[in-house]
């Protein structure tokens, strides 16, 4: 198996207290943490790669810990959930797949109970890319209110030979949601999808 090879992490966290409308007291927060990895199957053709996928296992725990932590530390105020990767131009978007397991896994783990599919992107792209993280509900993805995105990206990554891995969480629904549908309040969690 590859070794797992980390040049750096990035956490960030937005707190928004309204976009125009009624101001919030406690603002909700998003967050997102990304790693930027050697790709060990970057410029060749391998058929087997998911040895590699559980090499990941460990840095999706490490990463989501590092997000609740940045979160205020606290799995019961997490509402929202995301991941996705970013595959330098010397890879393939499988290797983005790669991250699927690890990273949706890890953050359902740590949150205790979360019934939803994690949502999920990926792309190739060189330094720079910028990719939409999708948000959904952690316990029901039919939440109107929850359904966003993070746009997220690295100014010196990927390179060629690397992958940027990310996940994403948040503390609530859009700041000023209102378009109906299925209430967090009235979640029935049979399917983590009502």
């Amino acid at each position: 198996m590859p070794d797992l090879v980390v040049r750096k992490f990035i956490v960030q966290v937005e707190e928004i207290f309204h976009e125009g409308g009624p101001v919030r007291t406690q603002p909700v927060k998003r967050g997102t943490v990304m790693a930027v990895v050697a790709n060990p199957y970057a410029g060749k053709y391998v058929e087997d790669i998911q040895p590699f996928m559980e090499d990941l296992r460990p840095l999706g725990l490490e990463m989501a810990t590092k997000l609740l932590a940045a979160l205020g530390g606290d799995a019961a105020t997490i509402e929202g959930y995301g991941k996705g990767a970013i595959v330098g131009g010397g890879g393939e978007l499988e290797h983005g797949a790669l991250w699927h397991n690890p990273g949706g896994y890890a953050m359902r783990e740590l949150l205790g109970d979360a019934k939803a599919i994690v949502p999920s992107s990926k792309k190739v792209g060189g330094p720079g890319a910028r990719i939409d993280i999708p948000v959904t509900h952690v316990n029901a993805s039919y939440v109107r209110s929850h359904f966003d995105a993070i746009e997220v990206g690295i100014n010196d990554a990927p390179r060629n030979n690397e992958l940027v891995l990310i996940l994403a969480m948040t503390t609530g629904s859009r700041v000023h949601a209102r378009v109906g549908g299925l209430d967090a309040k009235d979640i029935k969690g049979e399917d983590g999808l009502r």
